[in-house]
C-alpha cells in the first residue's frame, strides 16, 4: 500500500464537500427519531419507521455519492469479513441505481468516513445495511428522474435510468453527473421509496465474481496481515504466562542493546519491542519473555467438571420465555443434559493491527468487527478524546466473532505513541492467538419435554448456564493492554441481557409449536477465562441441545425425525426447507450398513434469520474412534437472495467450521493457565476429513425481505452430526466435542 492511500488526508465531511457532487442530505426532528413527528398543534401522528440501518443514520448522504463526472461512491458501516459484502453491497445499490456493480466504489467501515453501524455480527449486514442501501439508492434514483424531467422537458413517466444516465424521448439523455453537477439536494428518506419488482432484477439474485477473492489467491495486499507502508516498523508484544499474572522483574538493558531494536516499551505490565525489521523484533520480544518475572496465582475451575463449576457459579437467573402452564400431564416425560466446551476462534491468522500517531490523531487499521466501538475504546485507553482516534477496517486472516482483532488494535495504537509519525506494525505470535483470544463460552444445558399419547409435545422445559457471549468493546477494559496498563482499566462487569437478538440464550426458544414452554437463563457473571463472541453465540449449543432431543422424543414417539419435525412447525418456510433438504438428499427409513448413520436437524436462526434445515451421512469406526461425514445436503432460505454464490460459500464455511467444533475443538486449562497454544493441542478440521461432497440448495423467495445468512449452519450441523451418530451406534453423546476419547467411551470400547 502506498503512502497516499495508507493515510488519505480526508474527513467525512471533507470528503462529501467535493464540487459538483449530489449529496443528498437532511435533518429528521428528534420526535421523529422516536418514532412521532408533530402533524399539527396539539396532534401527534406515527410516522413509519425508517427501513434498515436509516433508522439509525437517515441522511442519505451517509451512504450515496454521485460526484461530477459521474462516479458513484457507496458506504457502509459494516466490514468485509469473507462473506461477500464487498461484492453483495455493491449489487444491491447497482440494482437500483442501474448501473454496473463494478462502477461503484465501495467504502467499508472507517470511523471518518462511514455510518456507525455497530459490529459486523449476528448475519445482520444484508439485513441492515444492505437493506438501507436498496432504499437508499432507490431514492436517489427518483431524484436523478425528477432533476432530469425538469432539465429534458419530459414527463417522469417518460423517463429511465440505465447506465449512469436518465434516458427520455428521442434520444434525450442526461448523465448523472450533469444533473448532480449543479444542485445539492436535500430530501428526507422515504420509508414508502419503491424498488424495482424482482422481475425487473437486472444484479440482485445474479452471479458475480467477487472482487474482494483475486488478491486473497494471487499474494496480493489482501489482508491487515499484508500491509507494507513506507517507514513502517515492526512491533511484538510479551504476553503475562497467565491471566492476572504480575510483572514483578524486568531487565531490558541487554534488550536495547539487541540488533535493530529502536524501543522497548512497558507500561505497567503491558510490555512489547519494536525494531526495523519483522525477525529482529521477534528475537527481541523472546529475549524479553526470557528476562521478565512474573508472579502467577491459580484462579482456573476444573476443565473435566465443568457442569459442576457452571451450576455454582450462577449470579441470577433470567426468563426468557414463559408461555401456558408450567406442567401438564402426559403420557411420557423425557429430560436430557448437554455440554459444550470452551472454545476457540483459532483464527487461522493470527491477529495484526498497523497504528500510525501523525500530528496528534492515531489512526489504526484493523481487522476489527466495530471499528466505533473500538475507536471509543482505544480513545478512553489513550486517554484522548475519539475524534484524536480513527479506525479503519481492512480485512484480517481469519475473522469471525470477537477475536484478538480488536486487542491488536489496541496493541499498535499504544505502541504507537512510543514513535510518532512511524507506522507501526503488531503482528501476534500463534501462541499469543491460542491463549489470549476471547473464547467461545462453556455452556450447560438441561431439556425436559411431556409428550401425549401421540408422541406430540405438550410441555417443554430448558435451561441453560452460560456466561455472556458478548464482551467486546466497550471500554478500554474490554482490550488486553488497557487492562495490563499501569492505570489498569478493569473488565466491564457482565450483565444479564435477554433480547430479541440473542445472547447465550440466542435459540433457545425452540421454533416448534408447543403449547406450553419455559425456558430460563442461569447466567454466571463470573468469567474464569476470557470470553466473548463465538460465531453464533449461544446457538451453535442451543441448537445442538434442541435437535438432539428432537431426534429422542421423535424416537420414543416412534416417528420418522424429519417428519416429527415437521408435525410440530406451522411456519410454511420452515417446512419447505426441511422438506428440500430431505428429498434433495433422498431421506429415507432404509437400514443402512452398520456403523453408518444419517443425521437431520433444523432451526431458524435467532428464530428471525435464515431458516437452515441440513441432512447428513457420517460413518463412525470404533476401532479409532473417528466420524466421517461423507456427504452433506443443506437447504437454507435468507429470503430475497441477493448473492447465491455467497450464501452457498457461507453455508459451506459454516458446515465446515460446525464439524470442526463438534468433532475437535476444546481449550484444555489446568488450575492457573491455559494449556492450548498451538494446533497440536488444539486440533482443527483438516483436510482430509472434509466431506466427500457438501450441496446447499438456496430456496430463494424474492420481493421478501433479507435474513442473514452467515451463521445459520453453526447448529443444525452439530445436531446433524450427533444425530447420526446415535444413528450409526445406537448411542447418544451429549457432551462437545466428539473427540475419539468419548466416542470410544460411549461405545464401550
Amino acid at each position: 500500500m502506498n503512502a497516499s492511500n495508507l493515510l488519505p488526508d480526508v474527513t467525512r465531511r471533507g470528503f462529501l464537500a467535493g464540487a459538483g457532487a449530489l449529496v443528498v442530505c437532511f435533518a429528521i426532528p428528534a420526535e421523529a427519531q422516536e418514532g412521532e413527528v408533530p402533524s399539527a398543534p396539539g396532534a401527534q401522528t406515527a410516522k413509519p419507521k425508517l427501513p434498515g440501518s436509516l433508522a439509525d443514520t437517515p441522511s442519505l448522504d451517509a451512504w450515496i455519492r454521485i460526484d461530477a463526472d459521474g462516479s458513484i461512491t457507496v458506504f457502509t458501516g459494516k466490514a468485509e469479513l469473507g462473506q461477500g459484502t464487498k461484492t453483495s453491497l455493491r449489487q444491491i445499490a447497482a440494482e437500483e441505481l442501474e448501473v454496473e456493480p463494478a462502477s461503484i466504489r465501495l467504502i467499508t467501515a472507517d470511523t471518518a468516513l462511514t455510518p456507525n453501524e455497530g459490529y459486523t455480527a449476528g448475519s445482520q449486514t444484508i439485513q441492515n445495511s444492505g437493506t438501507a442501501i436498496r432504499y437508499a439508492s432507490a431514492q436517489v434514483r427518483q431524484i436523478l428522474v425528477a432533476k432530469a424531467s425538469e432539465k429534458l422537458g419530459a414527463p417522469v413517466e417518460a423517463l429511465k435510468a440505465e447506465a449512469g444516465a436518465i434516458l427520455g424521448p428521442n434520444g434525450a439523455k442526461a448523465s448523472y453527473g450533469e444533473l448532480v453537477s449543479a444542485d445539492v439536494l436535500h430530501v428526507d428518506a422515504a420509508a414508502d421509496t419503491k424498488l424495482k419488482p424482482p422481475t425487473a432484477y437486472r444484479a440482485i439474485g445474479k452471479p458475480f465474481a467477487r472482487v474482494d477473492i483475486p488478491a486473497k489467491v494471487t499474494g496480493g495486499e489482501a489482508y491487515v496481515q499484508d500491509m507494507r507502508p513506507p517507514g513502517m516498523v515492526h512491533a511484538r508484544v510479551v504476553r503475562p504466562p497467565s491471566y492476572g499474572a504480575k510483572l514483578t522483574d524486568f531487565a531490558d538493558a541487554s534488550v536495547k542493546a539487541m540488533p535493530g531494536v529502536i524501543a522497548v516499551v512497558r507500561d505497567g505490565d503491558f510490555l512489547a519491542v519494536i525494531a526495523e525489521q519483522e525477525f529482529q523484533a521477534v528475537r527481541a520480544m523472546r529475549a524479553m519473555a526470557g528476562v521478565a518475572k512474573w508472579q502467577e496465582q491459580p484462579g482456573l475451575p476444573d476443565q473435566y467438571d465443568l457442569p459442576a463449576f457452571l451450576e455454582k457459579s450462577v449470579s441470577e437467573i433470567g426468563t426468557v420465555t414463559s408461555v401456558g402452564a408450567d406442567s401438564v400431564p402426559g403420557a411420557r416425560t423425557l429430560k436430557a443434559q448437554f455440554t459444550r466446551a470452551y472454545q476457540m476462534h483459532a483464527s487461522i491468522g493470527p491477529s495484526s493491527a498497523v497504528a500510525m500517531l501523525d500530528n496528534g490523531l492515531t489512526t489504526v487499521w484493523t481487522h476489527t468487527q466495530g471499528v466505533y466501538p473500538d475507536r471509543k475504546a482505544i480513545a478512553q485507553m489513550l486517554g484522548v478524546p475519539e475524534e484524536k482516534v480513527r479506525c479503519i477496517h481492512t480485512e484480517g486472516s481469519g475473522c469471525y466473532g470477537h477475536n484478538g482483532a480488536d486487542d491488536a488494535a489496541a496493541d499498535a495504537a499504544l505502541i504507537a505513541q512510543k514513535v510518532a509519525g512511524k507506522p507501526v506494525r503488531v503482528q501476534w505470535m500463534r501462541d499469543q492467538e491460542h491463549l489470549w483470544e476471547p473464547y467461545g463460552p462453556a455452556m450447560l444445558t438441561r431439556a425436559s419435554a411431556t409428550l401425549d399419547q401421540n408422541g406430540n409435545i405438550v410441555s417443554w422445559h430448558y435451561d441453560l448456564w452460560s456466561n455472556s457471549h458478548g464482551t467486546r468493546p466497550g471500554s478500554a477494559g474490554s482490550l488486553i493492554a488497557g487492562r495490563l496498563m499501569a492505570r489498569h482499566f478493569p473488565p466491564d462487569p457482565a450483565k444479564l441481557q435477554i433480547s430479541p437478538l440473542g445472547n447465550g440464550d440466542r435459540n433457545a426458544i425452540p421454533l416448534y409449536d408447543v403449547p406450553n414452554l419455559r425456558v430460563n437463563w442461569h447466567f454466571i457473571a463470573d468469567m474464569p477465562v476470557r470470553v466473548s463472541s463465538l460465531r453464533g453465540l449461544g446457538a451453535y449449543s442451543n441448537v445442538f441441545s434442541i435437535e438432539s432431543f428432537m431426534d429422542e422424543l421423535a424416537l420414543a414417539a416412534n416417528a420418522d425425525p424429519v417428519e416429527y419435525r415437521l408435525r410440530h412447525l406451522k411456519d410454511p418456510r420452515a417446512k419447505k426447507v426441511i422438506e428440500v433438504a430431505a428429498q434433495k438428499f433422498g431421506w429415507s427409513k432404509d437400514a443402512l450398513p452398520e456403523g453408518r448413520g444419517r443425521g437431520f436437524a433444523f432451526a431458524k436462526y435467532k428464530n428471525h434469520a435464515a431458516y437452515l434445515a441440513i441432512a447428513l451421512q457420517a460413518d463412525v469406526d470404533s476401532d479409532s474412534g473417528t466420524i466421517m461425514v461423507s456427504r452433506v445436503v443443506a437447504a437454507v432460505d435468507c429470503g430475497e437472495a441477493v448473492a447465491p454464490d455467497s450464501i452457498v460459500n457461507q453455508t459451506e464455511g459454516g458446515i465446515l467450521q460446525s464439524m470442526s467444533w463438534t468433532l475437535y475443538e476444546a481449550v484444555h486449562f489446568d488450575s492457573t493457565r491455559i494449556s492450548s497454544p498451538d494446533w497440536s493441542t488444539y486440533p482443527i478440521l483438516r483436510f482430509s476429513t472434509v466431506p466427500d461432497s457438501i450441496e446447499v440448495q438456496v430456496v430463494d423467495n424474492p420481493g421478501t425481505p433479507y435474513l442473514g445468512v452467515a451463521e445459520a449452519a453453526q447448529g443444525p450441523t452439530a445436531g446433524a452430526i450427533a444425530n447420526a451418530f446415535r444413528s450409526a451406534t445406537g448411542k447418544r453423546i451429549y457432551d462437545l466435542p466428539y473427540t475419539r476419547e468419548r466416542v470410544k467411551d460411549a461405545l464401550g470400547v
